[in-house]
């Protein structure tokens, strides 16, 4: 006679969760949507970063710094040499160099990205390039090379032919690309723009305020922040 109440105790969870089962369905799915909204509205935020202008001189001497040292406005760049809107925002930055002068100063640091297989490898180039004072030369090859090198399975040969152009020691170029010192260079960069929030590049600040990377209009963006810098309007009244 026991048997029928045996069977009641184990039906009776069993009707119970079937009963709740549409509302636990219906706050699963309420919570993903709350967590995608949130991530949709995260990832269309304007980027909004600062840098501190306050470095020590043993910092300012370990940066890539191409300019007038007292320049009253700093563009600085997060790069990735094989990434394909970097290599188009090389030129532009070049050019409001030479129309700013000595208005202007340009600083890079290294962000390679995991997506691209010879970032990493392009940026010790120019790191070990920096080594024998042809950092800047490197650089602007690296860019202005980026479609040939960034396309083939090993580009370490093309990398020894720019040094060889540019009049590097070739053989202590390939013992340095592969040290340690350039390695800790190249990732003590990216440790730094990630705790600042860098994700991407180019990611480019003008006088320390980060500037939006619109595409075609990212020069334009960062011409204007250079103007607002140095005609910053005066209060009105």
């Amino acid at each position: 006679m026991l048997e029928p109440a045996s069977s009641a105790v184990h039906v009776q969870p069993r009707l119970f969760v079937k009963r709740i089962l549409p509302f636990i369905i219906v706050a699963l799915v309420g919570c993903g949507a709350v967590a995608g909204g949130v991530a949709l509205y995260r990832s269309k935020r304007p980027l909004s970063l600062s840098l501190t202008s306050a470095r020590s001189t043993s910092e300012n001497a370990k940066l890539h710094v191409r300019g007038n040292d007292k320049a009253p406005v700093t563009i600085e760049e997060y790069g990735d040499y094989e990434c394909p809107p970097c290599g188009r925002l090389a030129e532009p930055l070049k050019q409001i160099e030479h129309d700013y002068g000595d208005k202007v100063r340009l600083i890079f640091h290294h962000f390679p990205l995991i997506v691209h297989a010879h970032a990493r490898d392009a940026a010790q180039a120019a790191e070990a390039a920096g080594l024998q004072k042809k950092f800047w030369d490197m650089h602007d090859t690296l860019y202005h090379e980026q479609a040939i090198w960034s396309k083939v399975p090993q580009p370490r040969d093309l990398f020894s032919s720019y040094a060889e152009k540019l009049g590097l020691d070739v053989e202590q170029f390939k013992k340095d690309i592969d040290s340690e010192a350039v390695k800790e260079r190249v990732a003590q960069d990216q440790r730094d723009g990630s705790k600042i929030g860098v994700t991407a590049t180019p990611t480019v600040f003008v006088n320390n305020k980060s500037i939006s990377m619109s595409g075609p209009e990212s020069p334009k963006l960062i011409r204007e922040a250079v103007e607002a810098a140095l005609n910053p309007q005066k209060p009105s009244g």
